[in-house]
């Protein structure tokens, strides 16, 4: 039997009293079956904002207006459009305008990134990753330990879990870090594990890797939009992100970078690129790259215009909402999910993701004792859209700009409902 606070009217009353309610509806909800889907897959693709087909409409008529002379006309031109989505940014990472950009894909900057910030000398050849890190983390590091003529397999220390856990205890990070001393050259995490839930503290660990001599860098694919970030306080040395998960920018939308302004100065190695010249000299067409100052010196081409139109749309939105609220809300969110599955599923399946809220963001793992690909196909059936990751989790990520406290209600009980003896 439900308690009074396990409730479908307690769900519905604290959706009354929530301040961020209103922005549901500034989001396009998929349906099925002609009702609104339980859509708890945020931490894979976001929704689209209502306002993004007006954005790029704007820029598709701008283009048609003036072609070439686009980049110099309207509201915001495109050789610079980049800057207010820069200023948008730096409220969600807590860093300086300067030491961010937008640019390129997740994969092309974190290799650029490497470039940079990779420096193997000596003993100190090191690369420290969580083990079972997303694929794409993986390739390449791998591959590019290979093209600076590394073994991998000699190279990449992993991080996992003791035995019987799923997820690693920060004292082993740290413990890690100290014990490769002046081999470890990098610790390249992601900000939160894409299959645990698992946020990592970013701030020990990049203190304890500098302790050490090493640089301190992070796939923040699934913790920008989802977490407290505090990038430049914490002494990050870099970052890149998506946008297409919890920033709701578009499948395979643009990525962003973050290099710390201790780094501006120092004559780092980096691909250079034509979009990334000195602006007072980029259309001199000479040679001898001179970097911008920044993280905007990291730029390889002009801005995907469109991509960047359907970025700042939502990027907007979170201004509005802002990011403390939201940070609360999740929380909130996330805890009535964790609360409903401990209290009425327990039996059948396991929450991998940490209890406690700090070490969390939005995302819940679940992972079922039994029929797990059954489960995640009767969820979908009914309306609730999760994603599957092999061998056997499902993981469910309400979002507090569009989710609601009774979308969490209803998926749980739709849940239960698979291990009633009648199904």
């Amino acid at each position: 039997m439900l308690t009074e606070q396990h409730t479908l009217q307690f769900a519905q009353d604290l959706d009354k009293n929530d301040e961020l309610a209103k922005f549901r509806d500034y989001f396009f909800i998929p349906q099925q079956n002609h009702q609104e889907v339980i859509y708890l897959c945020g931490n894979s693709l976001g929704l689209q904002p209502k306002s993004t087909p007006n954005l790029l409409k704007e820029e598709l008529e701008k283009w048609a207006k003036f072609g070439v002379e686009g980049h110099f006309e309207g509201k915001q031109p495109w050789w610079k459009y980049r800057l207010p989505l820069k200023t948008l940014l730096s409220s969600i990472i807590e860093a300086k305008e300067s030491e961010i950009t937008v640019m390129n894909n997740l994969s092309s900057n974190i290799h650029l990134l490497l470039v940079s910030f990779y420096e193997p000398k000596g003993k100190r050849t090191k690369i420290l990753m969580e083990a079972g890190a997303f694929p794409s983390d993986q390739y390449i590091v791998e591959t590019h330990l290979q093209t600076r003529n590394l073994i991998p397999q000699e190279h990449i220390v992993e991080l996992s879990p003791r035995i019987g856990e799923h997820t690693l205890r920060t004292e082993d990070i740290l413990a890690t870090i100290e014990q490769l001393g002046e081999e470890l050259a990098l610790v390249f995490l992601g900000g939160v594990n894409y299959y645990t839930g698992q946020l990592f503290d970013l701030q020990k660990i990049t203190e304890k890797t500098h302790q050490v001599g090493a640089i301190a860098g992070f796939d923040l694919a699934h913790a920008i939009g989802n977490v407290r970030l505090s990038l430049h306080d914490w002494n990050v040395d870099f970052a890149a992100w998506c946008s297409y998960k919890y920033l709701n920018s578009s499948p395979g939308g643009v990525s962003g970078v973050f290099i710390h302004q201790k780094h501006h100065s120092k004559d780092l190695k980096r691909f250079g690129g034509w979009w990334g010249q000195k602006e007072e000299e980029r259309f001199l067409m000479k040679k001898g790259f001179k970097p911008m100052s920044g993280a905007d010196g990291w730029q390889l081409s002009n801005e995907p215009i469109l991509a960047m139109a359907a970025h700042q749309a939502s990027l907007e939105i979170f201004a509005e909402a802002q990011m403390p609220k939201l940070l609360k809300k999740s929380k909130e969110l996330s805890g009535f999910l964790y609360e409903l599955l401990l209290t009425y599923a327990n039996e059948h399946i396991e929450i991998i993701t940490p209890k406690n809220p700090e070490e969390r963001g939005a995302q819940l793992s679940i992972l079922a004792k039994k029929d797990g690909k059954k489960l995640h196909q009767y969820l979908s059936s009914q309306g609730v859209i999760t994603d599957w990751r092999e061998p056997n989790v499902i993981r469910m990520a309400p979002v507090p700009l569009y989710n609601s406290f009774e979308d969490v209600w209803r998926a749980a009980m739709i849940l239960v409902n698979f291990y009633k003896p009648e199904n």
